[in-house]
């Protein structure tokens, strides 16, 4: 059973990681980015190049950074100008960013699945009361328990973590109050994208890489995001938890209705409280 809780902890921390993303690119464009399943998937094959060359700690800090660098060129470029754009056009414009990224890993790195080892210090495990678990899922829980603990002081202390929360709370009265809302889009999107970078690149040992790894990352993604509500940080990392909890269990016990039952979640939140777990407070 604690194995169990754990590897939903595992699984629930990554698809915190990546969904926290889009939570703050929603909370200051409004616009849903259908691409950033993409961001993760890119994130991983990153991290695969770098660690071949200069070790999976190198691998983690490089694609970060330039998934973080891809975010804001897409905030920029994209996120930006679409922004008073019908949320028909963002749809379309977003998915076929989806598609041209996928297109573009096939063409880097092909088609087949490829696998990043375990770094060589986490490849054994730990006993948790008498129970074996492997160190380097540890890793991953303590990863995403950084990033929530980290988003959490960065929004409540900083100055800029003021001017997110307020414009993700109401966009054009904080820009009449004088606060460049633009530009602390960038540092969001930014920032959103470098976490799924992060996430790409932790998860990569774990999971099989392929261009298609982004779509499935980003449909759960939604569901989290959803679930917990649009644009709260802290639903967000209720519903990953409780999502990872419930797709590990559905895949021991119930695996012929494991991929189902997100779903049935997602639609029973919705019944009873259709702004989320958390409403839309960030």
């Amino acid at each position: 059973m604690l194995v169990q809780v754990l590897n939903g902890l595992v699984y629930g921390g990554l698809l915190y990681i990546v969904s926290v993303g889009l939570v703050l690119i929603f909370g200051l464009r409004r616009i849903v980015n259908f691409a950033h399943g993409s961001l993760f998937m890119i994130g991983a094959y990153v991290g695969f190049s770098v660690a071949a060359m200069g070790g999976f700690w190198g691998a983690v800090l490089v694609a970060a950074l330039v998934l973080a660098l891809a975010g804001a060129l897409l905030d920029v470029t994209v996120l930006r100008p679409l922004q008073r754009e019908d949320p028909i056009v963002t749809v379309l414009v977003t998915f076929g960013l989806l598609l041209v990224l996928e297109n573009f890993a096939q063409f880097v790195w092909g088609k087949d699945f490829l696998k990043m080892p375990v770094p060589a210090m986490l490849s054994g495990s730990v006993s948790i009361f008498g129970e074996s678990f492997p160190a380097y899922r540890l890793l991953v829980i303590a990863v995403a328990a950084a990033v929530a603990l980290g988003l959490s002081v960065w929004l409540r202390v900083s100055r800029i973590g003021l001017y997110v929360r307020a414009s993700s709370a109401d966009p054009l009265t904080t820009a009449m109050q004088g606060v460049n809302t633009d530009r602390v889009s960038v540092v969001v999107v930014a920032l959103g994208a470098g976490l799924a970078g992060l996430s790409g690149t932790i998860s990569a040992p774990l999971l099989a890489l392929s261009p298609s790894m982004g779509s499935y990352i980003l449909i759960e993604s939604f569901i989290v995001v959803v679930v917990g509500g649009l644009g709260s940080f802290v639903g967000a990392f209720v519903a990953a938890m409780v999502i990872g909890q419930v797709h590990n269990f559905g895949l021991v016990y119930v695996p012929w209705a494991a991929t189902m039952i997100p779903f049935l979640l997602m639609v029973a939140v919705l019944i009873w409280r259709p702004t989320g777990i958390a409403g839309s407070h960030v």
